[in-house]
């Protein structure tokens, strides 16, 4: 989820030597973010406050780099400071596991895709991009509800009723954009219906693992129909 946008949003925009320090800056921004989370629900011990000063310095440190070399980028400020205040107080609440959080979290990193994409060396159709945003969103958003299916929420059978009627109601939007998203689409439904099913108790990896090539999938299929520059 953190990569593919930034990835998706370079390629669609034309690669460019700015997207390697964007790339970075997202990561390093990560992890600043990560390590403030884990200080907010410590309740601020001091223990955990060194990480939040190391990586929060050397992410601001890129940050100021990035936009000394693409200042168009401070235009994202409004979008991306409520979505991270909001989840810096989900953390502060103990409610970083929460489907409210999870939401914030993955906007913001779908998000990720029209950023890299103005960054290009190419003129991309703002269609395009934003298709291409509403594709990653939309299937970061399904893996909200299917990965809860099957870990923390796996006992609630209305967790997985959520989790097949947004994949098949997804799957219907994707097949009237492009059959080859549809596809995909239908495939990650059929997942959504039969894997909580068949394998109620399967190990995170292996569930880490379904995502890691659904994901790939996804992009691929992506990539195939939205022009890139």
């Amino acid at each position: 989820m953190l990569v593919v946008p930034p990835v998706v949003g370079g390629i669609v925009g034309g690669w460019s030597w700015r997207h390697v320090l964007l790339l970075v800056a997202w990561l390093v921004g990560y992890l600043a973010y990560h390590a403030a989370g884990l200080w907010l629900r410590s309740g601020r011990k001091p223990r955990y406050r060194r990480p939040v000063l190391v990586y929060g310095g050397v992410g601001l440190a890129l940050l100021a780099v990035l936009l000394v070399v693409a200042p168009r980028l401070l235009v994202w400020a409004p979008v991306f400071a409520p979505l991270l205040v909001a989840s810096l107080v989900a953390s502060l609440r103990r409610a970083d596991r929460s489907w409210f959080n999870d939401t914030v979290t993955v906007t913001a990193a779908a998000l990720l895709t029209p950023v890299a994409a103005v960054l290009g060396t190419g003129t991309p159709r703002a269609v395009d991009v934003w298709a291409a945003t509403g594709v990653l969103l939309a299937y970061f958003l399904g893996t909200v509800p299917y990965v809860k299916s099957l870990i923390r929420e796996r006992d609630d059978p209305r967790v997985r009723q959520v989790s097949v009627a947004y994949h098949v109601l997804v799957a219907a939007v994707l097949a009237a954009v492009h059959p080859v998203l549809g596809a995909v689409g239908v495939l990650l439904a059929v997942r959504a219906a039969v894997v909580p099913w068949r394998w109620p108790r399967a190990r995170p990896a292996v569930i880490g693992a379904g995502e890691v090539v659904a994901t790939v999938l996804v992009t691929a299929a992506l990539l195939a129909v939205v022009p890139l520059a």
